[in-house]
């Protein structure tokens, strides 16, 4: 590992271990809300049980909750959960008279004026909105007296490995960024009777190991090479996890496949240096609640080492004589060189008021990389909350005293005020060297309400500078789709941060970016068959380790060739395959919300771009209805099977969740088979990259190394809190 991979993957054992001071710190989460000057009675999170299944690049996360009502009158419930990465509700399923009846998708305000009719004839109805990129939030009415109600909602999104790492996020700490809301309301986040977690890996590929940060109380269990459970539950009638009375809930649970192997593993064992912060606790004793809504569960899962690049493809297309859809995932081989010169590095912090929950995250980042760093690099960091300033005067060289002059700086910085981002990225743009290479370190949740905050003159003001922006996106409901927006404009890379995260993993993926050579100006061409409707638009820069994932619509079948070009280092390279386009198949009938979602998510970024237009809206409206997705102009509403007939509201989702939960079915029953297309004509000659030598996964030898840094960060912490009392 050279110097500046090194500084950077360091910046995540000290990260980690301000996690500890942070999950201290109330904050809102997930749960059922309650207007704060309410004089009405609360209702309880009774059970929330959550199953998520990952195969073939997409994950299925469906949440089924009782919400109970120990009160004389009915009331209605309202469930708010952060809106997850890439991700959008297709399900939500009310059991009324002991039915399950699913929700149709309407245009948003057409959908809340059928809910509150309903609601004021007092019969049973159901409702879930989008609020624009920060939560999703669900309604049902009436939640009868004394009584329980059973609702379930099911999302989708991508699952894409980077480096070969899998992450899953099941969000449910609220990001802080929306202080109407949180003046206004008030969250439960206490489930009282039963909480399951269960997620299913299934991989055609080998996974090697899976890992659940800061969850001592999960069991992984391995059931083939590719496929692995992982669960997390707790009942009020157990005092302790089950025979898991000494696990420590602050704990990594790390399990590695083992030849022939079907062992349960409960095993804490830190892998690249985890936190010590605590977990969800599970605490019959602390307000009755056994589980609590308030920090996100992480799993990572990772590929055998030296898997090839690949070209992996799903479709859909049940009659050969109409369109299918189809999902091509490309995974690159390591062939991007490292690149071993000295950089200008810019970072640019947010210190307004909702980052405080994060902030200390940021910091200790930030110090730590400072003290990485090469002898031959530079730094300048830039501040902004109301307003922007230089906290450096011009760059510094990375000397000792230096680092730590500026270390101590950051460190004693207090998070306050609005965000005035725009202002902040227009200091760091200043004084770039353009006979050094530079990139500019953004850290910021991204909600923009100070100044300028019009997401097309933040891609103005990036178009302005030939500089690459590395954007790490703190937190729940912080605002993505611009961040990732300005980011891919600047053909940078952008990751998210869960306070709940494995921050060495996250970083170490983001450092063996910035340290090697990059694809830039990537354009994909499909002939032989003919395609379109292809998303994404722009596809940007493919960063060392990253998959480029392209969704569309083809016709017919038989051998296409695919292309891919680009620029490394300025020279323009080339990949190439030919496989086939099946004329039938019916196994992930999903990937059609997939694409549309994704088709969506540019429309938005347009309108996000240049205002608002009629006819992008209405495009979208017209995804959101047909595909059955909960949009920023669409809401899903449940009623009785009688009533969508009298309102004449056809039941085109109920079709569509047929379609998909037979075809689930059906892939339950077997192992996950390859999607892999290109052997016969490899596009790439090099295994995959990974980390860690050879072809690079993590030996036992770097678990250990990782394992003792770990121990040694947890007592130097411990000694700290010491020393400080």
């Amino acid at each position: 590992m050279n110097n500046t991979t090194s500084f950077i993957s360091r910046i995540s054992r000290y990260m980690a271990t301000a996690l500890c001071m942070l999950s201290m710190q109330p904050v809102m989460a997930a749960g059922l809300l309650t207007p704060t000057n309410s004089n009405l009675p609360a209702l309880e999170i009774r059970d929330h049980e959550v199953t998520v299944t990952i195969e073939d690049g997409y994950a299925i996360t469906q949440v089924e909750q009782v919400f109970h009502n120990p009160h004389a009158q009915d009331l209605e419930a309202r469930y708010s959960f952060p809106v997850p990465e890439h991700g959008s509700v297709a399900e939500m399923t009310l059991w009324i008279d002991g039915k399950a009846v699913t929700g149709e998708v309407l245009e948003k305000q057409q959908a809340r004026k059928v809910y509150e009719e309903e609601k004021q004839a007092g019969r049973d109805a159901g409702l879930t909105e989008k609020d624009s990129f920060k939560t999703f939030e669900a309604m049902v009415s009436p939640v009868r007296a004394g009584k329980d109600t059973r609702v379930r909602i099911v999302y989708l999104q991508p699952a894409h490995i980077d480096t070969g790492i899998g992450r899953y996020v099941y969000p449910l700490e609220e990001g802080g960024v929306d202080d109407q809301k949180l003046a206004f309301w008030t969250a439960n986040d206490k489930v009282t009777s039963k909480f399951n977690f269960n997620l299913k890996i299934k991989s055609a590929y080998p996974v090697d190991a899976v890992r659940v940060p800061n969850q001592g109380n999960a069991t992984v269990k391995q059931h083939s090479a590719g496929e692995w459970n992982v669960h997390i539950g707790q009942q009020a009638s157990q005092t302790t996890p089950t025979s898991k009375a000494q696990a420590n809930p602050s704990d990594d649970v790390v399990a590695t496949a083992m030849p022939a192997s079907l062992n349960t593993v409960n095993t804490a064992h830190p892998l690249e240096g985890g936190s010590p912060a605590p977990a969800v606790n599970f605490n019959p004793q602390q307000g009755n609640a056994v589980y609590t809504l308030d920090k996100d569960l992480v799993v990572y899962w990772r590929h055998k080492p030296g898997l090839p690049g690949s070209v992996d493809l799903v479709t859909y297309k049940p009659d050969a004589s109409k369109r299918g859809t189809f999902m091509m995932v490309v995974t690159p081989g390591a062939d991007l060189k490292p690149i071993n010169k000295g950089k200008d590095y810019i970072f640019v912090l947010d210190i307004s008021g909702s980052m405080q929950r994060k902030f200390a995250t940021l910091a200790d980042g930030v110090q730590r990389t400072m003290k990485k760093m090469r002898a031959d690099d530079r730094f300048r960091i830039v501040l902004f909350n109301n307003r922007a300033s230089d906290l450096t005067p011009g760059y510094i060289n990375a000397t000792p005293d230096m680092i730590k002059h500026y270390s101590d700086k950051v460190a004693a910085i207090q998070p306050n005020s609005g965000t005035n981002l725009y202002q902040g990225l227009f200091n760091g743009l200043q004084q770039i060297d353009a006979d050094r290479t530079s990139a500019i370190v953004l850290v910021t949740d991204g909600v923009a309400n100070v100044g300028e905050t019009h997401q097309r003159k933040f891609i103005e003001l990036i178009k302005q500078k030939d500089i690459r922006l590395f954007t790490m996106i703190m937190g729940n409901s912080s605002n993505r789709p611009m961040l990732e927006a300005m980011t891919r404009e600047s053909n940078g890379f952008a990751i998210s941060i869960s306070n709940s995260d494995d921050i060495v993993g996250q970083i170490l993926k983001a450092s063996s970016k910035v340290t090697h050579e990059a694809l830039h100006g990537v354009k994909v061409d499909i002939s032989g068959v003919k395609t379109a409707d292809i998303t994404p638009q722009k596809i940007g820069s493919l960063y060392r380790g990253q998959q480029l994932v392209v969704f569309g619509h083809y016709w017919g079948d038989g051998q296409a060739t695919v292309k891919i070009d680009g620029k490394i280092s300025g020279q323009d390279k080339s990949y190439q395959t030919r496989f086939n386009f099946p004329a039938t198949t019916n196994e992930n009938p999903e990937i059609e919300r997939l694409w549309a979602y994704a088709s969506i998510e540019d429309m938005m970024e347009e309108i996000n771009n240049f205002g608002e237009k009629a006819d992008i809206k209405q495009a979208i409206v017209g995804l959101g209805t047909e595909y059955g997705l909960v949009t920023d102009y669409t809401s899903m509403v449940v009623m009785r099977d009688e009533v969508f007939a009298s309102r004449k509201i056809e039941r085109s989702n109920k079709k569509r969740l047929a379609v998909e939960q037979a075809a689930q079915q059906q892939r339950q029953a077997r192992p996950a088979p390859s999607r892999r297309v290109d052997t016969q004509q490899p596009m790439y000659k090099s295994p995959r990259p990974s980390f860690g030598g050879g072809g690079g996964a993590i030996d036992p030898w770097t678990l250990a190394l990782f394992g003792l840094l770990a121990a040694s960060v947890m007592l130097t912490t411990r000694r700290g809190r010491k020393n400080a009392a």
